[in-house]
């Protein structure tokens, strides 16, 4: 099952004190979770404008001084986090600990990766914001597990392995059955692989079936339930268990023949079984 999100760019309560905001430009989500003391804010989006736009929706519904929480290193979930650092100097930007070395190393390469790819798409003014955002990192550092006291309401961030990325952080609000899991999940389009790992990925969302709350918010798109994350978890699996049977050598016309068999896509899944045997041929040179 899927939820509407409402319309775009407008707070929807999904759980006590809960709300997700679906913003049009790349269909997606941030999150606003409420606590009596402090509110914490997941995702940031891809740009400081767009940062400033979340930043006055933060600001319409509550005044509580905030923390950030970030899902994961790419650009639009984490690049307009200077805004709220900006806005309140103290501000705790938690992310895993690799999201920290990912943007302090590349960080500023996906920056210019991601603004010419926009540019060559025709989207000029999301590349010149782009070009214009300063890259803040983290200051709050997760291993596997962290707790959050927002006051009244304990937040918990968990790691639950390789992914989207190697560094995907979940966001679990217990008291109101609620879930962010970043782009673990995706709705509205098949996952992406492009930095992902794809012979771990179903394995980490298997970590989460029974984990999960009720409802869940994926990076982009319409909330979902636990359902949903089974179904995706086993299009995720379906590319493992095939880059595993293929030989090792297939060249780029069987490959996409392969994976136009997918039910991720043929596009999707060409991505997906390139980065598969990538993963593998690593693996075999440790034997």
């Amino acid at each position: 099952m899927t939820y509407d999100n409402g319309p775009w760019g407008r707070w929807r309560e999904i759980g006590d004190r809960v709300f997700v905001r679906r913003n049009k430009t790349l269909d997606v989500n941030a999150g606003l979770i409420l606590g009596e003391d402090h509110c914490l804010v997941v995702d940031t989006r891809s740009s400081e404008r767009e940062g400033r736009e979340l930043y006055r929706a933060v600001r319409s519904v509550t005044g509580l001084p905030h923390v950030v929480a970030l899902t994961h290193s790419h650009f639009d979930h984490c690049f307009g986090t200077s805004v709220f650092a900006e806005a309140q100097p103290d501000c705790e930007i938690w992310a895993h600990e690799r999201c920290h070395a990912e943007l302090a190393t590349s960080g500023l390469q996906q920056r210019v990766e991601i603004s010419g790819f926009l540019r060559e798409s025709g989207e000029e003014v999301l590349a010149d914001e782009l070009d214009a955002v300063t890259i803040t990192l983290p200051n709050r550092l997760v291993g596997t597990d962290a707790r959050i006291d927002l006051g009244g309401r304990e937040v918990v961030l968990h790691h639950p392995g390789r992914g989207h990325t190697d560094n995907d952080l979940v966001v679990e609000v217990p008291d109101a059955d609620v879930t962010f899991l970043g782009d673990l999940v995706e709705q509205g389009a098949p996952p992406s692989f492009d930095h992902a790992y794809p012979l771990d990925w179903a394995v980490t969302l298997t970590r989460l079936l029974d984990r999960v709350g009720r409802v869940i918010v994926p990076g982009h798109g319409a909330v979902v339930d636990v359902d949903f994350l089974a179904r995706q978890r086993q299009e995720i699996a379906e590319v493992a268990d095939l880059a595993r049977r293929l030989p090792p050598d297939l060249d780029d016309t069987e490959l996409e023949w392969q994976a136009g068999r997918l039910a991720v896509g043929a596009a999707s899944g060409l991505i997906a079984l390139r980065r598969a045997q990538e993963h593998l041929q690593q693996l075999a040179q440790l034997q």
